[in-house]
């Protein structure tokens, strides 16, 4: 923990303003620290300005359009629906904006002290100082007692495969958010969240998506009775895939890219206007001063303790570029007990399952272990389904597609994992997380009431499966 009486400018310096970094910022002003806040971009990060928001937008726009073809099934009718691209990604830059200033408003509230620039650290006394190239022109120096590394992930290129974003035939997510026009023919490399909801949101649009991914099964980190439903239900929406398919080079052409795969040994090529990158994230930890301080990396990622600490001295580190998994939601968590342990305030080192969320359509949520996981590990378990076929609330409102499921260590009745695909699961999973994260066994999810009529009645009843006790099924 830094020294408290270390004489320097601020408590705390936090470099990145993603969901992580102001996030913490504001937590330890809450507490009474002096803080400020670097960055080089746009207050709120990538996440709320180039990723989880804008993301979000557009995929609603996909959603409301494709919906008004499945009109007739509600007993309703409509003829002539048209969309406006151009209008639909406005629609999703002025929400990241809203947001952005919404985080401004956060940090004038809790007085932290806002520099637009990029940061470098260097060695010092305590913790290491600030050398900022500001924005405006010139540098600023600053110290403090504890300096809190937030600076994320970027798309990674492999230039080795010609796979390299240009903003023109070859997209990460940034060119994805806000293109110039619609493009009619797609390949995504990479079926996770990423690539998968971007495919989802041009396949609404009616362009031709085409998703490649290496191993032999589609968003490979989640149960496998997940994703080979996932699989099945996008491929009714149109969306195409090559999976265990390696791709060997991309290569731009007068139309667009051709994408160059194998599979199973046979080579095959795909060709499309333009191709997404979604095969992972480079942290930002190049050209920051890492290696000069000596910080330890993994992969190019920072190693931190329990309590988000590096091994240099007043140095923390959090979110993506502090390791897997590479979700907004952990950066917050790691950025708030970060903040607290700063401060020192003795909050208890919880640690809290973290749910994955895609938003696709349908959506997937899990949190926890896989079944194929926890019997590679020789783990007794007791499995539970239940469909959302037989959900009173599911067929009234024409979602029935996916299921529930869970996982319970048998010996101990302890709830282990949990994995949904379906219509809005990514809002029931949270159940599942403080059930987890609360130690619940099958006795207390078996004795819960669920209001009836919902969706989320179906966790309940996969519990019940899961003892031989289902009721609607």
């Amino acid at each position: 923990m830094p020294t408290p009486s270390q004489a320097v400018e601020f408590d705390l310096i936090v470099i990145g303003s993603g969901p992580g970094g102001y996030v913490a910022a504001i937590r330890a002003a809450q507490l009474g620290q002096k803080v400020a806040i670097v960055e080089r971009e746009n207050l709120g990060g990538i996440c709320l300005n180039w990723g989880c928001i804008p993301t979000k937008a557009l995929l609603k726009s996909g959603e409301k359009f494709e919906s008004l073809s499945h009109l007739k099934d509600y007993g309703l009718s409509a003829s002539g629906a048209t969309f406006d691209f151009d209008a639909i990604i406005q629609r999703s830059r002025g929400v990241a904006a809203t947001m952005n200033k919404g985080v401004a408003f956060l940090m004038k509230k809790n007085k932290i002290e806002v520099i637009e620039g990029s940061a470098k650290l260097e060695k010092a006394a305590g913790a290491p100082k600030v050398v900022i190239d500001l924005k405006a022109g010139g540098s600023r120096t600053v110290e403090a007692r504890a300096v809190m590394l937030a600076v994320g992930a970027r798309a990674r290129a492999l230039p080795q495969i010609g796979l390299e974003a240009d903003g023109d035939k070859i997209w990460a997510y940034r060119d994805a958010l806000a293109p110039k026009k619609l493009p009619r023919t797609f390949v995504v490399i990479g079926s996770g969240a990423i690539g998968l909801e971007f495919a989802s949101f041009y396949r609404a649009l009616g362009s031709e998506v085409t998703v490649v991914e290496a191993v032999d099964r589609i968003m490979p980190v989640e149960d496998e009775e997940v994703s080979k439903a996932a699989q099945k239900s996008f491929e009714k929406r149109g969306i195409k895939f090559r999976v265990g398919a390696k791709v060997s080079k991309v290569t731009k052409t007068a139309s667009g890219v051709k994408v160059d795969v194998e599979i199973g040994g046979k080579a095959e090529s795909l060709e499309a206007e333009v191709c997404i990158s979604a095969v992972g994230i480079t942290a930002n930890t190049d050209g920051i001063g890492l290696e000069a301080l000596g910080v330890t990396l993994d992969r190019g990622h920072i190693v931190v303790d329990s309590h988000c600490q590096t091994n240099v001295k007043g140095l923390f580190a959090i979110g993506d570029c502090a390791g897997a998994p590479w979700l907004a939601h952990k950066a917050s968590h790691e950025g708030i007990h970060a903040a607290e342990y700063i401060a020192g305030y003795k909050t208890p080192n919880v640690v809290s399952p973290i749910a994955g969320c895609t938003y696709t359509q349908p959506q997937v949520a899990s949190v926890g272990v896989t079944e194929q996981g926890a019997r590679e590990t020789k783990r007794e378990v007791k499995v539970g389904r239940f469909p959302f076929r037989v959900n009173g609330k599911a067929v009234a409102a024409g979602e029935v597609d996916g299921f529930v499921k869970v996982i319970f260590d048998a010996k101990t009745g302890a709830l282990i994992g949990a994995h949904m695909i379906g219509h809005e699961v990514t809002e029931m999973i949270q159940g599942y997380v403080t059930a987890i994260t609360m130690e619940a066994t099958e006795e207390d999810i078996h004795g819960i009431v669920y209001p009836h009529p919902t969706m989320s009645e179906a966790m309940h009843e996969a519990a019940l499966d899961a003892y031989g006790r289902t009721i609607h099924l």
